[in-house]
């Protein structure tokens, strides 16, 4: 059973000034995170700020700790000899791995569920920083990771950026839909078609669109519900689907 002494030493000073320098690892890791991927947000990616931050703030702990393992439970390696608690933690993170691959969802050109599977990702790895004795950084990780996911959300809406929309358009049997007249019917509505995306397929003789639309500006863009009935009225076209990309 352990003794006063041992459970002191969690919080001893040693320890503690370690968890203080883990914690400035994760919050430099989480900015640096976040500056990359608002690069990718205001692109209109599906993986952005929130999804890049809580990814590099979670690696750098792990990272972090291993240069630090000296002070795991509490500078009392007594605890640990039963075991190469480095191979527990490689297990669980590749084992998080497929969790987290399971809650990703992908139609046609919309992802969904990055965000979900990088919490739960960063959450693991809570875990780790908790079982290790790094009390002190855990929690730092779970607050960091609490305020990624509430605050950077509304930081991301305020900031400039290209909203994508994922469109999905059927053309009546026959119809010869032209690329650039679809090009400048998206630019008079504040969008422009993203190189590279175009799918295009047949089916019974009707000719059917996929591609992203990328806003030129938050501003300018017309809203998805506008841009829904505009297109319920142009020529060819027999049905539509839209949805913005989200992450």
């Amino acid at each position: 059973m352990p003794s006063l002494d041992t459970l002191s030493g969690f919080w001893s000073g040693p320890v503690l000034v370690t968890n203080a320098i883990v914690f400035f690892n994760l919050l430099g890791a989480l900015l640096l995170g976040l500056l990359v991927g608002y690069e990718r947000s205001y692109h209109g990616r599906a993986a952005g700020m929130r999804t890049y931050g809580l990814v590099c703030m979670a690696s750098a702990a792990l990272t972090v700790i291993g240069g630090y393992s000296s002070s795991w439970f509490g500078g009392n390696h007594m605890l640990a000899t039963d075991g190469d608690t480095t191979r527990v933690i490689q297990g669980i993170v590749t084992g998080i791995g497929f969790l987290c691959a399971g809650v990703i969802m992908r139609e046609g050109f919309s992802i969904s569920g990055l965000t979900t599977a990088a919490s739960l990702w960063a959450s693991s790895v809570i875990g780790i920083l908790v079982g290790v004795g790094f009390y002190a950084a855990a929690m730092s990780l779970a607050l960091l990771s609490a305020i990624c996911m509430v605050w950077i959300a509304k930081l991301e809406a305020w900031l400039p950026s290209r909203q994508a929309v994922a469109i999905n358009l059927k053309f009546r049997v026959g119809f010869d839909p032209e690329e650039d007249v679809l090009r400048e019917m998206a630019g008079s509505r504040g969008f422009e078609i993203a190189s590279g995306t175009i799918s295009i397929s047949l089916k019974d003789g009707s000719p059917e669109w996929q591609f992203v639309a990328v806003a030129r500006s938050r501003q300018k863009m017309v809203p998805i519900s506008e841009l829904a009935r505009e297109l319920s009225r142009v020529d060819g076209v027999t049905g539509f689907n839209l949805t913005y990309a989200r992450n």
